[in-house]
């Protein structure tokens, strides 16, 4: 794939990843491939190549989603990273046989790995956004958005409610280590952290110094 056109973003959650790359797409009149863009795809998998990707999809009681212990939590996660991986790129192969969206500006937030990123791309298309971690721990039912308010019901109405949400903060801390924020910091790629004083123009404005657009 020819990929000079194609700007990657990666971080942690709370950074400001799926707003940077909205608003870049805006500003340059390119495209946006936002979070979780292979959602897409997710009715075409085949179980038996996705088994984890398509967990959720052929679900029948989201009750024993949130049942799961941390490490069975975190180990299905790192293997939907993978799984993503595969078929993120798929998807943005695809875009790319078009002639028309390969003269535009790509912003894409992405789960393809650090090292997946420095074989396919370099340190000009790839921007690592941080926030400290602890945020993603303490106000991850803070969110408004339909998916995690989901999960908190569903943990309200467990027999033990506070147990069930004890439970998911230990996994939050998992996923939200100090040890996969160090692992992004020292990627190789530029960073930006997440600072509530900067405006999203300021944001976008640095992210381009980085890009070199």
């Amino acid at each position: 794939m020819d990929l000079s056109n194609v700007y990657f973003v990666i971080g942690t959650s709370y950074a400001g990843k799926s707003t940077v790359v909205k608003n870049l797409a805006k500003k340059h009149h390119g495209i946006a491939l936002e979070e979780n863009y292979h959602d897409a795809k997710l009715n075409e998998l085949d179980s038996r190549e996705f088994p984890n990707l398509t967990y959720t999809r052929d679900l029948k009681d989201w009750h024993e989603f949130i049942r799961r212990t941390p490490d069975e939590y975190v180990t299905w996660l790192e293997n939907v990273k993978k799984e993503c991986e595969t078929v993120e790129l798929k998807m943005l192969e695809e875009l790319l046989d078009d002639p028309e969206a390969r003269e535009k500006k790509i912003f894409v937030d992405t789960n393809i790995c650090v090292d997946t990123l420095h074989r396919i791309s370099d340190t000009k298309h790839v921007l690592v956004m941080l926030a400290d971690p602890e945020i993603g721990i303490h106000r991850f039912f803070d969110r408004p958005d339909p998916e995690k308010q989901f999960l908190y019901r569903l943990m309200l109405e467990e027999k033990d409610p506070q147990a069930a949400l004890d439970n998911y903060r230990e996994i939050l801390r998992r996923v939200c280590s100090r040890e996969s924020y160090d692992a992004l910091l020292h990627s190789g790629f530029r960073v930006i952290f997440r600072d509530e004083n900067r405006s999203q123009e300021e944001t976008v404005t640095m992210a381009e110094g980085i890009f070199g657009i």
